[in-house]
């Protein structure tokens, strides 16, 4: 991961690390929160889809990219396939909002755009890797984005090697497995614990039950949280992370809120969970010395939930 670490970081930034005295007296514990909301593209995103792109051999590269994103990872492939002269073909719903489609076309991304259900974005996908012998690369089931996304709580470590738990948001499991293997590999007796939104607890069941679950429904804020895991990054999550945290909607808010009016940073809610969790059990965290990754700082301005 050191060596990954020194391979794309002349392609994005190393983010600030931030405390606040009343939200330490709040939670009573000694928080510092790594702002990957001042991420290039805003995002954690970044980092695993520059780490997928550099383990492509030359005439890979030339083939370029594919993926399948709403969101977050379509901007994040397409920046990333940019700063390395590389062609990114984004596949989209045709219900993906139109600030996110002119994100992407913007930073070079080539969309396609589909139904909204999995199964039409898979065949998508699957089409033009076979049309263009593009490279498929899932935004949070593969090893090489996993290990990208690890760097943010490596740099954490690096900066902080005296934490006791590490706390990040878990949607689709690259962040936290990512976090998880940093955590064991760089950490000094310390812990990777995740938070997640109670109407999207796949992963908590999944840690329950031994094998990877569904959500039925997902009806959170933190919509960059309603993915599930998958089959690379779950085992990786079973073996290193200690707990994960659930939280309901009205936490996340507080979570959200207080962040920007104590902090003055912006933080999208799926970011927030990470706080929300450590409030949620302040017992698990008294008098240590926490670390959280803030995903990002893509939020829709226009429809807050405060």
């Amino acid at each position: 991961m050191e060596e990954l670490l020194d391979q794309i970081s002349p392609f994005i930034h190393r983010t600030p690390i931030l405390s606040s005295g009343l939200i330490n007296k709040m939670a009573g514990c000694e928080i510092h929160f790594k702002c990957e909301n001042f991420q290039k593209m805003g995002a954690f995103k970044m980092r695993g889809a520059l780490s997928a792109i550099k383990n492509l051999n030359e005439s890979e590269r030339k083939k370029g990219v594919v993926t399948h994103s709403s969101g977050n990872f379509a901007q994040a492939l397409s920046l990333a396939a940019k700063s390395l002269n590389v062609p990114a073909y984004i596949v989209m719903p045709d219900t993906a909002p139109e600030v996110k489609k002119a994100a992407v076309r913007s930073y070079g991304g080539i969309i396609t755009e589909c139904p909204s259900t999995l199964k039409d974005r898979e065949y998508q996908a699957e089409k033009i890797v076979k049309e263009k012998g593009a490279n498929l690369i899932h935004p949070s089931n593969d090893l090489d984005v996993i290990l990208g996304q690890g760097t943010a709580a490596m740099e954490l470590l690096q900066d902080l090697p005296d934490l006791d738990h590490v706390v990040c948001p878990v949607g689709g499991g690259g962040l936290i497995a990512g976090s998880s293997l940093a955590v064991k590999f760089f950490g000094n007796q310390c812990t990777c614990i995740g938070g997640e939104p109670l109407q999207a607890d796949d992963a908590w069941k999944s840690l329950q039950s031994g094998k990877i679950e569904n959500n039925e429904t997902a009806n959170t804020i933190a919509d960059g949280l309603k993915t599930q895991l998958g089959d690379i990054n779950f085992p990786i999550i079973q073996e290193n992370v200690s707990e994960i945290i659930r939280v309901t909607e009205s936490e996340i808010i507080t979570s959200m809120k207080l962040i920007w009016e104590r902090m003055k940073i912006i933080v999208e809610p799926s970011s927030a969970v990470a706080l929300a969790a450590v409030l949620k059990k302040p017992e698990n965290f008294k008098n240590k010395k926490v670390g959280i990754i803030i995903s990002g700082g893509n939020v829709d301005l226009s429809n807050l939930p405060f």
